[in-house]
């Protein structure tokens, strides 16, 4: 699936924003803090889908290691900063080690507390330890994220880019 056909498929009729943020060395540090592991990029590029000039949502992609090979998500966060979807783009490592949709239905409405961890609220997935492990690690980093954006002044929010 390419970005835009999962953008599309995330918001139907919704008016889709790309946007970019530079991150300072203080909110990296706070997302690293929130998210639970260390965060170095200092630009991200959030898709805020907008409904009559108001944000519905807003959609991140994550592209990071499982095991020595890529999978690249995306993931979809509500206003009030819970997780609506989480899709799989692309995925380098064999098909055995992808689960099923059904476990990435387990993130919906999750948001970012100490149940978002393997062995409490997600539950794992036998042979896919790893994908499991690196999708939740993804999950809590676009939160904290999201998170830290939401909290910048209103002047200082995501600026649209024209795209990504």
């Amino acid at each position: 699936m390419t970005k835009p056909e999962a953008l599309e498929l995330a918001f139907p009729g919704l008016e889709v924003e790309p946007c970019n943020a530079f991150l300072t060395k203080l909110e990296k540090k706070r997302i690293g803090k929130l998210s639970g592991s260390e965060f170095v990029r200092g630009v991200v590029y959030p898709y805020v889908a907008k409904r009559n000039g108001v944000v519905v949502a807003t959609a991140y992609f994550d592209c990071h290691r499982v095991r020595t090979l890529r999978e690249t998500v995306m993931i979809v966060v509500t206003a009030d900063q819970r997780v609506e979807r989480v899709e799989v783009l692309a995925f380098g490592e064999p098909t055995d080690y992808l689960p099923r949709d059904i476990w990435y239905g387990q993130f919906d409405d999750r948001e970012l507390d100490a149940e978002l961890s393997l062995k409490r609220g997600i539950r794992g997935v036998a042979g896919a330890t790893l994908t499991a492990r690196a999708t939740t690690e993804a999950v809590r980093r676009v939160l904290a994220v999201h998170k830290v954006l939401a909290e910048r002044p209103v002047e200082s929010l995501p600026q649209a880019s024209g795209g990504n």
